[in-house]
């Protein structure tokens, strides 16, 4: 078995003394593992740091073997997440949402998706709005899905402003606001592609949105709590963005 692809270094870790076990989100063939022979040494280690793009080709007797990665790099961006603390935590939250998805299993709106947020962690402010959306996303991929084109009650598709954490469908003013405090706030910007961009309430709001649905559907069901790194990478965009303001 043998394929090649471009992938998205999801994170490494050390293998006797000088492999490394590397996991790629690929275009084609999903979030994929391998062995990579003299990863942890001098020359590959910088290749195989979170966020890089790579070439990758994938060898193995049998399709259900762990097999062997060879890599080259492409776009070797990691360094440059260092300088900044939302890009650090960026991620390494990205790489945990990623690895919710069954290895092996195509995704690539997925992988679309992660290379246009690493390529904009630059900007807080932009790369914030992509992860929520991106959140949404995923929890679409997993099956959970939100319903956010018309009002549960009503079918109304104008003035959505609420979810409904029941159900996980868009609720209108009019519909919810008897019931506001038992609804989820639904910012313009997660319904809508071309709203004005969020403040950071609204990125808040956001964000308490899709991590309610997060928690309850996947880290919950799993026995998990949900990663850290998400707090902080809200955190640090939110102090970023208070900077430029």
């Amino acid at each position: 078995m043998e394929w090649t692809d471009t992938g998205i270094v999801l994170g490494a870790r050390r293998h006797g003394e000088a492999n490394a076990i590397l996991e790629l989100m690929t275009r084609a063939h999903g979030r994929h593992l391998g062995l990579v022979r003299g990863g942890a040494g001098s020359r590959l280690k910088p290749v195989l740091q979170p966020g890089n793009a790579v070439m990758a080709t994938w060898r193995a007797r049998l399709d259900e073997h762990l097999g062997y990665f060879t890599v080259e790099g492409v776009d070797l961006r990691a360094a440059s997440f260092l300088s900044a603390a939302h890009a650090v935590f960026g991620v390494t939250h990205l790489a945990a949402l990623c690895h919710l998805l069954p290895e092996r299993d195509p995704h690539e709106g997925v992988f679309d998706a992660l290379d246009t947020m690493l390529a904009e962690l630059g900007d807080p402010a932009t790369v914030a709005v992509l992860v929520a959306r991106f959140e949404l996303q995923l929890l679409a991929e997993l099956g959970f899905g939100l319903d956010l084109t018309a009002c549960a009650a009503t079918g109304a598709t104008v003035d959505l402003v609420y979810v409904s954490p029941k159900s996980g469908r868009a609720v209108s003013r009019a519909a919810g606001e008897a019931w506001r405090d038992r609804l989820l706030a639904l910012p313009a910007f997660l319904a809508d592609e071309e709203a004005p961009a969020p403040t950071t309430d609204e990125l808040a709001a956001g964000f308490a949105l899709t991590g309610f649905f997060l928690g309850r559907h996947v880290y919950e069901a799993r026995g998990e709590a949900v990663p850290e790194a998400r707090a902080h990478f809200i955190a640090a965009v939110t102090r970023a963005m208070a900077r430029v303001a």
